[in-house]
């Protein structure tokens, strides 16, 4: 590695209104390194990216590319610095082509002055391919998945030549295979000199692909150092102060009855055969790798699919559900793995969000008692602590743990009993994942019974009861909390 760091903040300090943001904080990355960034929500890790990219102007300190010090305005002069970020909510034109957003304010042009579509595209090509992005470069980025849409906005940072780029939670919305693409193209930025910041959640993923980590904790530098000296306990540690054994440190409780029996249920070739039950107070666990059915058993259940054959039982009585607002009315809550596109109304309040699928038990003659609609937002708000300044606050406002709470309080208000838990923590910071993990503890202590779906197999194990571990569509073991194993739970997800 380089003595010389391609990027070195010293002492950098931002201020907002109330709020001291950063607080002299310094970070250095060097050429051919990726250099990971953790901390909570609200640590300061947005606001170093925003500063880096010209998005916001520093107070204090001085930011240096290759030792010489530079003032970045706006994210325009960020990128002829060859400095470039891949955000959550990407920064692509939706409305426009792969290639065109490639080529973006750079289109090459024939001798008579027209744009030569055939190199956009064929190079645009060849950078996909390079990188294993399976995708004609011609197709809009409305026509591409979320996930792909990610892959692409990846790729257009390597046919920039980026020098250094920012990863914001890059695995969120990816599959285990997309993630193995994107750590391919780490490697080929690192061994390009290229220099990496990367940020997630995800603490398994920076001892994978990172080198270096830096720590911060309310706006301060806590410590950086090299990966291999650290572990995930000690990162958790220096974040939040707590060990990782504690993260899942939740009361299991006496079951009580039997709340959801699925017996042989059958959807094509996508599920065969499930059968498994849930008990008030139980909290049951799928897994199973990229592909085995974990979701599609739960959208099966829910009425978001239809079947071809099987049984739903709810507290003994024979169902069949066959769109989602029956599942809502017979007690079920689904919090969807894409919260954002399908579980909030990201536009509206959280006072609207709150309400959105019981408006009918708090309207009279067809018109809402607001008095009734507030008071319920206030005490969910209240109950399930959600960080916020008002029950107006817009939920796309919201931290990804807050968005949490607010879908959880929505099917408290419809007085559900069995709670669906999809991916629940994906991009959610350590603290508040053990939010979250309480927030399951009191739903169980109060009598509901909660499925927990999770590909992070501690997770699952830590706060599971039961796991039933599925394998190509069908249901492999049903395991008991007591002969929980990473190794036969993932030999069992493989079929063996």
């Amino acid at each position: 590695m380089e003595t010389r760091p391609f990027l070195e903040m010293k002492g950098i300090s931002k201020q907002f209104p109330g709020v001291k943001a950063l607080n002299k904080v310094d970070l250095a990355v060097y050429p051919g390194e990726v250099h990971a960034l953790v901390g909570e929500n609200g640590a300061g890790k947005s606001t170093i990216i925003k500063i880096i990219m010209g998005v916001y102007q520093r107070d204090e300190g001085t930011i240096s590319l290759n030792g010489e010090e530079i003032h970045v305005t706006n994210v325009i002069e960020a990128d002829k610095l060859g400095l470039a970020a891949v955000y959550q909510d990407l920064t692509l034109a939706p409305d426009l082509s792969i290639g065109e957003n490639f080529f973006m304010g750079q289109f090459p042009r024939k001798k008579n002055g027209m744009i030569d579509w055939n190199h956009v595209y064929e190079k645009t090509a060849d950078t996909l391919k390079a990188l294993n992005v399976d995708v004609n470069p011609r197709l809009r980025i409305t026509e591409l998945s979320p996930a792909m849409q990610e892959m692409v906005a990846i790729a257009k940072t390597v046919h920039k030549k980026s020098k250094l780029v920012i990863f914001d939670e890059p695995t969120a919305l990816l599959s285990n295979e997309e993630v193995d693409i994107l750590f391919g193209i780490i490697k080929k930025l690192k061994a390009s000199g290229v220099s990496v910041v990367y940020i997630s959640h995800r603490l398994e993923e920076i001892f994978t692909i990172c080198d270096n980590v830096t720590v911060l904790k309310d706006g301060q530098h806590v410590k950086t150092l090299p990966v291999k000296d650290t572990n995930e306990s000690q990162l958790i540690s220096f974040m939040v102060g707590r060990s990782l054994s504690d993260m899942y440190n939740i009361e299991h409780y006496p079951k009580g009855d039997e709340l959801l029996r699925v017996e042989d249920l059958n959807r094509g070739k996508i599920l065969k055969d499930i059968s498994f039950n849930v008990r008030r107070g139980e909290i049951f666990g799928l897994f199973g790798l990229v592909g085995s059915g974990r979701t599609e058993v739960v959208r099966a259940i829910y009425g978001a699919d239809a079947i071809d054959s099987g049984t739903v039982y709810l507290n003994g009585q024979k169902e069949i559900i066959k769109h989602p607002s029956q599942a809502i009315a017979l007690g079920i809550g689904l919090l969807p793995e894409d919260r954002k596109h399908q579980g909030l109304a990201l536009s509206q309040t959280i006072n609207h969000n709150i309400n959105l699928a019981s408006y009918k038990a708090i309207s009279k003659f067809n018109f809402v008692l607001g008095k009734k609609e507030r008071e319920r937002s206030t005490e969910s708000v209240k109950r399930l602590r959600v960080k916020t300044p008002s029950i107006h606050q817009l939920v796309g406002n919201l931290s990804g743990g807050n968005q949490q709470k607010v879908i959880i309080a929505k099917w408290l208000c419809c007085e559900s009993k069995l709670f669906i838990f999809d991916e629940p923590t994906v991009g959610i910071d350590v603290g508040a994942k053990q939010e979250i993990y309480k927030l399951i503890e009191e739903l169980t202590r109060e009598g509901h019974a909660v499925i927990l779906i999770s590909s992070y197999l501690p997770e699952v194990m830590g706060l599971a009861d039961r796991i039933g571990v599925l394998h190509e569509g069908s249901m492999s073991h049903i395991v008991e909390r007591e002969q929980f194993s990473e190794e036969t739970l993932l030999r069992y997800a493989s079929g063996l």
